[in-house]
């Protein structure tokens, strides 16, 4: 067992950047556009072509840490009863002009990177969580995409625009999602403005008809099951689930249906789309399906996948985040590419959508700022801002370091995981097998959410099988973790 309290992991984390090709300090040029920006920030206010909207009850959630803060949210019931969705996206664009040092920093890097012990930003954490995040009380420009819901889910009519906005509460996800589902208190700022409550009912209420119309049009209702460390005072004291609740599907179910607007807004011009191709391993997928009783059609059909999905998460709940992530990697993973005016989406397999693109988030990731410039080209009736060859290799830089992000993040995640786990050698858990591979036989721990190897016992053994096993090593440095069966 390494010496566990006596890692430096913000010098691990950084390291594992460089490993995966990131540059994770800001170069000169941009530091100083940076220091330009706090000294002659642009000039914010409502003009003939931004709208004030700074009276709306905006409110924001996020994780508990987050200042990154690129969506607020509101809306409003009809006469029709009908509800008016309107979701103010950080102006980032307002701010970084194309081919600007930070512009070309964020080009290269394409994503912030959360490795639990730091975050390492696209764009300088003065920009990223200060000038251009919508914090709660500050004045900001944004861009607002805007549709109305009808009561069974459906679209009706949509819009976008530049308007100028103010986040009246600043919430998370947990105290949200708890008070939506009857399982806490209501967060203070929630509980003193009776205008939130309504809000926030009314949000969650057009969110969950949103879902379910998506569900019904064959999207996948999938459990990866995220673990995140709890560090305390710079040290790791546990692993836990991060959990799914009204709140995050709230807006992840907003965001879905806001990209979405933007992408059939775009169709008249070359973008970028995020797409999950038909899966080529659909075939694997059916016999996946088959062991477990499911029986899918020969070709692809998203809306049977996730038929059998449900029958199996009310089946074995246990291993159902399991079963999700193997549905997943056979899937394959997401891209962004280049779509020309008038080409045939090829479409998100998972969203069960064919109009997607990503528009929400571009404080941390590049590809969202890229399309906020298309987009208010667009709307201002003004040339192109990217040619045709710069979108094919922005979309390909995009997926290909999306992916090392997420290896870098899984390698940190194994660390602190090994960390937590440090000084537990010789307990017992329960568990349940995960895979099983030429690279070995892998389970993952109950409580707490941790994976690792089963280095001795292993014989027989299938995935979905549940064990007890008694943890032997660890090895902080590669963030591996062994048991035993007990």
């Amino acid at each position: 067992m390494n010496n566990a309290n006596h890692i430096n992991l913000q010098a691990v984390a950084k390291q594992v950047m460089l490993q995966y090709g990131f540059e994770p300090d800001f170069p000169a040029a941009a530091l100083q556009q940076m220091a330009q920006l706090k000294a002659n920030p642009p000039q914010i206010a409502a003009d003939g072509g931004i709208r004030d909207l700074r009276d709306l009850l905006w409110s924001s959630i996020d994780n508990d840490t987050s200042r990154d803060l690129d969506q607020i949210e509101v809306a409003e019931r009809l006469p029709s009863g009908d509800v008016k969705v309107m979701v103010g996206i950080a102006d980032v664009d307002a701010y970084v002009a194309k081919n600007t040092p930070i512009d070309q920093y964020a080009a290269k890097e394409t994503t912030t990177v959360y490795t639990g012990v730091r975050n390492f930003s696209m764009l300088p954490e003065e920009l990223s969580t200060g000038l251009t995040s919508l914090l709660e009380g500050a004045d900001e420009l944004s861009m607002v995409t805007e549709y109305v819901v009808t009561k069974d889910g459906q679209l009706a009519t949509s819009d976008i625009y530049r308007a100028l906005v103010r986040n009246k509460a600043q919430l998370t996800y947990n105290a949200v999602g708890a008070w939506l589902e009857n399982r806490g208190d209501a967060p203070p700022k929630v509980a003193a403005s009776p205008e939130l409550q309504a809000q926030l009912r009314l949000q969650d209420e057009v969110a969950q008809a949103l879902r379910d119309q998506r569900y019904r049009q064959g999207a996948l209702n999938i459990d990866t099951e995220e673990v995140r460390p709890v560090v305390l005072n710079e040290q790791v004291v546990d692993v836990v689930r991060q959990e799914r609740n009204h709140a995050t599907e709230l807006i992840e179910d907003f965001m879905i249906a806001a990209n979405g607007v933007v992408a059939r807004k775009l169709e008249t011009v070359s973008s970028l789309r995020r797409i999950v191709r038909t899966p080529e391993r659909w075939d694997r997928i059916v016999q996946l399906a088959a062991t477990l009783g499911g029986l899918l059609p020969a070709q692809p059909d998203s809306k049977a996948l996730n038929d059998f999905l449900q029958v199996r998460k009310a089946a074995d709940p246990d291993h159902f985040a399991d079963l999700s992530l193997a549905v997943i990697k056979l899937m394959g993973p997401g891209e962004y590419v280049l779509e020309r005016a008038g080409e045939a989406d090829t479409g998100h397999f998972g969203l069960a959508v064919q109009d997607y693109t990503h528009s929400t988030a571009p404080n941390r990731r590049f590809a969202d700022l890229v399309t906020q410039r298309i987009l208010k080209a667009l709307l201002a009736n003004q040339p192109p801002v990217y040619s045709d060859s710069e979108l094919g290799t922005i979309a390909a830089n995009c997926t290909q370091k999306g992916n090392v992000s997420r290896k870098v993040e899984r390698a940190m995640t194994k660390r602190m995981s090994a960390i937590a786990m440090s000084n537990r050698i010789g307990q017992v858990f329960d568990s349940i097998v995960t895979g099983v591979n030429e690279h070995g036989t892998f389970v993952r721990v109950l409580q707490p959410r941790v994976e690792g190897m089963l280095t001795r016992g292993q014989q027989g053994v299938d995935v979905g099988d549940k064990l007890r096993v008694k943890l032997v090593r660890t090895d902080v440095s590669q963030g591996y973790i062994d048991f035993e069966r007990a």
